[in-house]
Parts: C-alpha cells; structure tokens; sequence
C-alpha cells in the first residue's frame, strides 16, 4: 500500500497557542499550547477529565475556547463554525442517523455542502470501497455490526475530503479481537490518504501502537509529547513514566557526582546513573525516586555485591511473559513489592516463590525524579 511520508516539522497541520476553556469557575484547559504536523496521527492520552476531549471539541468548533488562538492550515479558525473547518470526526457511539441507509449516511456532510449527485455518487461509492462496505450501501445501521457501524462513520467523516480527521475513543464500543483489528485498518487508510489525525484515547495500548506522537494529558496541561518510543523509554515527567506502562518506583538518595554521572544510594549500596536520566532540578540533598520498567529489570543468584535482593513472593503467566513479583526491604523506606517482567517462560523454575534473588537494574534503563513532597 502507497503510504504518504511525514512531513517535516515546520509543516503544521493545527496549531493551538495559550488556550483556555472553563466551565463555571472550572479551569479545563490551562493555557494550552500544541502544534500538529502535516499528515501525522497524534494521540491526546489521559485519564478521564484531563481535557483530552475537551481539546478536540475546540479544534472541530464543538467549543468555544475562552482564551487563545486556533489555526488550521495557518487558517484563524477560533471563532468559526464546525461547518466552515472543513473536519471530519468519528464519534465514541458513531452517531449514525438510524433512519438513513449506509450510502445515505456516508453521502449526508457532500448533500449539506450542496455537491453535484453524480460527484456524491461517486465519492460515497471510493469511500465504501476504502472501508470495505461494498454491497451494504442500503442497509440501515441496526443491520450492521458494530465494525460495520464503525466503518460508516469513518467513511463519512473521509468522504467530504477533511484537512483534519478527529477520532473520538472510536473503540471504545469494540470487543477486544474487533479492537485491534480496526486499529490496524484505520492506521493504514490514515496513511494511504495522508490525512492528518487526531486521536482521543485512556488506552495506553492504542496509543503506543498506533501513534506517530502522542500528547500525554493531565489536569488540563500536556505533560510531554514525543513518539511513543521516547515517552516509554525517556519520560520527562514523574506522572507520564507512570501512566505510560507499568513501572516500580523505588526510593533513593543523591550520593555524589563524578564525570560519569550521578551516584545514589539504593538499598545496600550504590548505583551509577548517567546525568541524562535525573529529570527537573537540583538533587543535591535530595530524596529520589527511582523509575524503572518491570522488563528492564533482571533476576539473579545472590551474591555478596548486590545492591537490591528480596523474597520471590508470586509468579503471574501472561502468555507470552511471566511478571514475578519480589518483596523486597529497603532501608528507611521499608517494605517495597517490585514487578519484574520476564520474556522467558522459566522464571518459576530458576525463581520458585521463597527464593531469595537479586535484582540488577540497568545502567540506562531507569528514570530519576525528585520524590514528591
């Protein structure tokens, strides 16, 4: 399939500068600033209530902002109408006309721009074809399945040609096997056409596979946006490491510096860091917290050298890894239960639950914050 290449970064799609939405005395969105490329699939990810949907309502025109700017195309859009910025958006329960046949619903946004029927004819017609609703074009939407729903709605939001496409949790309704297999065909479309996307999820998952960035959100501010690959291995902020996978946070403390990095002080002993992995401030003095992911974690024979060591306390099977669980103590911080994540199957052999292991983190692998307050 012919793919369209990303454009490069001074090719911006969309472009917020300093908004901000409230409702009632409510600061939804603070002082908001994002700028989307040309053709890429961007993901606003969060938890509920962050403002992730809040943000796609003001880029569609759904709401007002009551602060700052917004540009699509380098086109001032803040104050215009939905109708009037050329997007298309599928939403959460699709929001298909339930009267209307297939064809008719695809047809309904090129009908209200007043298009010739023979060009409408035609487009409907290339839409059903990309999303592979050939031969339904005169079913009603409670004859179709729930994929099937999800294709029309997206078939109409493509088929009116939109400078940008909004999808709203679009999976959300799926079942789990349905889930996946539709993330992967609305990746390919979005790439074959070129279109730039914008993706509203909670799910981590979908975010990391299917995004080219993602926007992690909290509380209405954008924590970090980078490629999934950055966000999961070099997070910048304490509440995106922990949001963005599992991770073990460990308790530490600044020991000293040399030419090669930081040395802090972990369990019974020290661990080098490089300075590149300590994120935000001074951490001279400091209590530290250490994040780490379960898989860059590594289980070994007990020696005389090992700063962490701890009691194999459970043994979970997830198919295609074994997460153990060890209980380890760490002085002035106590007790601590740490995930590890093994690809091997024979953890439960080498490790049976009673054992006492070592535990060896990386050199590059882990995060470095200052502990909160």
């Amino acid at each position: 399939m012919q793919t369209s290449p990303l454009p490069p970064e001074s090719a911006t799609a969309v472009s917020l500068e300093g908004v901000v939405k409230k409702y009632r005395d409510q600061t939804v969105l603070q002082e908001l600033s994002l700028k989307i490329r040309r053709g890429e699939f961007l993901t606003l990810l969060g938890p509920s209530g962050c403002g992730k949907t809040t943000l796609l309502n003001l880029i569609a025109g759904f709401a007002q902002a009551d602060n700052g700017e917004i540009f699509i195309d380098d086109q001032l859009v803040t104050d215009l109408p939905p109708y009037q910025r050329q997007i298309g958006i599928v939403f959460q329960n699709y929001a298909l006309f339930p009267h209307m046949t297939v064809e008719r619903n695809i047809g309904y946004g090129l009908r209200t721009r007043r298009l010739p029927s023979a060009e409408i004819e035609q487009r409907v017609r290339d839409a059903m074809a990309l999303v592979k609703l050939d031969g339904l074009g005169q079913r009603k939407p409670r004859e179709l399945s729930g994929g099937q729903q999800q294709r029309v709605a997206l078939a109409r939001a493509l088929v009116i040609r939109p400078k940008v496409l909004l999808l709203d949790e679009p999976f959300s309704a799926l079942d789990k096997g349905l889930r996946g297999s539709m993330q992967v065909e609305i990746r390919e479309i979005q790439r074959q056409l070129g279109v730039t996307t914008v993706f509203v999820t909670h799910d981590q998952g979908e975010a990391l596979s299917m995004s080219d960035r993602i926007a992690v959100m909290s509380s209405g501010v954008i924590r970090q946006i980078a490629t999934p690959d950055e966000l999961y291995r070099n997070p910048q902020d304490p509440f995106v490491a922990a949001f963005l996978g599992d991770v073990n946070i460990l308790p530490a403390h600044y020991h000293g510096s040399d030419q090669d990095g930081i040395q802090l002080r972990l369990g019974a002993g020290l661990i080098r860091v490089p300075r590149e992995r300590l994120v935000g401030g001074s951490h001279e003095g400091r209590r530290l917290d250490v994040y780490v992911r379960p898989e860059q974690i590594r289980l070994e024979n007990l020696n005389g050298g090992s700063v962490l060591s701890g009691t194999v306390v459970n043994h979970v099977f997830q198919g295609d890894h074994i997460d153990s669980y060890i209980d380890v103590d760490i002085p002035v911080a106590g007790h601590k239960r740490v995930m590890v994540r093994s690809a091997g199957l024979d953890a439960p052999r080498l490790w049976p639950v009673g054992a006492v292991t070592a535990l060896v983190l990386p050199d590059h692998g882990i995060s470095v914050f200052n502990a909160a307050p």
